[in-house]
């Protein structure tokens, strides 16, 4: 626990001159950053059973067969790690108390979905200025406007000792993933009747101007900007997409460049229960990923911390994982995942509740988020329609870069329980051809601008 005395002293130093008046928490609150609280905010200690352990640092150092020349190609460091036991749907009761509801769903729906649950391991980790820029926005960073924006944050989490829904959310809508990150990924669609189709092969970089060094953009949460290769049909489609720091007098700004009109149009609607470009209608934009963009059509309640089951550690559907058994044809099954391939760890999650707002209009009445204490993003979802009625569940299959490192990936999607049907995106699946998922240097400021989405267009 040496690191973490350390760390208190770093925490003393930072906060010692912090104003209370602005803080999210007091600097006498925040000085349990470093000491029985991680500097993002996780407890230190193990829960009293023993199946959650003590955080002892994370995973920071890539395992032997990690290949620096192949960026995204990530090896299982627990591939020779099996299953602890299984919930399936004759024992669901049995562990009901520890997932989420859609979860239980789908283990009574479908006889062939099963969860394997295994060792926990707590592998996520931050480079130090990111651990230091989360200590000082413990007592400066705050929300404003009931919640819509953010205020006096830079370098780091926002809020490491979340107070209400909207800071435990904020949390996830700028996570640290690299300052700019670059995908090379698939989307899959696998309809009802088990078949499964490639929606769409994308290059993608997103940008999070929070964690720039240089301060720059400090008015902006997100830049994305994405381009389709395949299939033919899609081939050459753009799409960008802005979202402000607070969206009080501004909304997010997104522009699609269509390649049959060789055009880039400005294309307001990619917001709130829009679907995304590419996703079948089971995905909508404010889920990308999880929860995005403008968070005023809901009531946010922080509902407390709770121990749950969730996908974890997933090398071994991730790109240099297992690509005889756990590649597109292998992993994409009718109704759900293969089993086999989704390994399932015990963790403490942070539990949201949003409620739609009286005279508001989503797709969604109701989402509840389980977001991870020690990552700290959103790694399910449970979904209702506007009878109330459980509609989908949203997963991320979370593998920590530990080259970076950072605590999250970013390969996510939706199963929809009354289709029957599932989507996953942004994922390099094994033995493909894509490279994953990486942190890059910051792109220069014209990148993320419509004339750079028309030029790169190829037909």
């Amino acid at each position: 626990m040496k690191s973490y005395k350390t760390t208190a002293i770093l925490a003393a130093l930072i906060l010692g001159g912090a104003t209370v008046a602005q803080a999210a928490v007091s600097a006498e609150e925040a000085k349990q950053l470093g000491t029985r609280l991680t500097p993002w905010g996780s407890e230190v200690a193990g829960n009293k059973e023993g199946t959650i352990p003590p955080y002892t640092g994370g995973l920071t150092k890539p395992p032997s067969g990690y290949d620096r020349s192949k960026p995204g190609h990530r090896p299982d460091p627990f591939a020779d790690e099996k299953p602890l036991f299984s919930i399936t749907g004759q024992n669901v009761d049995q562990y009901a108390g520890k997932l989420p509801e859609g979860a239980k769903a789908m283990l009574k729906q479908y006889p062939s979905f099963r969860i394997d649950v295994y060792r926990t391991h707590r592998t996520a980790a931050y480079p130090k200025e990111v651990q230091e820029g989360t200590l000082k926005n413990a007592t400066k960073c705050k929300t404003v406007s009931d919640g819509l924006g953010l205020a006096d944050c830079h370098g780091g989490l926002p809020f490491p000792i979340p107070k209400n829904g909207h800071e435990a959310m904020w949390n996830n809508q700028v996570p640290w993933v690299g300052q700019a990150m670059r995908q090379h990924s698939e989307n899959w669609y696998v309809d009802a009747s088990g078949r499964a189709t490639m929606a769409a092969a994308n290059d993608a970089t997103h940008y999070f101007p929070n964690y720039d060094p240089k301060g720059a953009d400090l008015n902006k949460a997100w830049f994305s900007r994405s381009s389709t290769s395949a299939p033919a049909r899609a081939a050459g489609e753009g799409v960008l997409v802005i979202d402000p720091i607070d969206y009080t007098n501004e909304k997010r700004k997104a522009w699609q460049y269509i390649p049959g009109q060789r055009r880039v149009k400005l294309a307001p609607d990619l917001a709130y229960d829009t679907p995304a470009p590419n996703s079948a209608g089971l995905v909508t934009m404010d889920q990308l990923p999880t929860l995005s963009g403008a968070m005023d059509r809901f009531d946010f309640k922080l509902v407390g911390k709770k121990e749950i089951y969730m996908p974890y550690n997933t090398y071994r559907v991730d790109l240099g994982g297992d690509a005889e058994n756990c590649g597109a044809k292998g992993f994409l099954l009718a109704n759900h995942w293969n089993p086999d391939c989704v390994r399932w760890e015990l963790h403490r999650v942070w539990v949201v509740e949003a409620t739609l707002k009286p005279g508001q209009r989503h797709i969604y009445s109701k989402r509840v988020f389980y977001v991870n204490e020690d990552t700290p993003s959103a790694t399910m979802s449970d979904m209702y329609d506007g009878s109330g009625k459980l509609y989908r569940l949203g997963y991320t299959l979370n593998a920590p870069q530990y080259e970076v490192p950072a605590p999250t990936g970013y390969t996510f999607g939706t199963i929809d329980l009354l289709a029957r049907s599932w989507f996953i995106l942004s994922w390099a699946p094994p033995g493909s051809k894509v490279t994953g998922t990486y942190a890059v240097p910051i792109p220069p400021r014209n990148y993320f601008t419509p004339e750079a989405l028309t030029g790169a267009g190829i037909r």
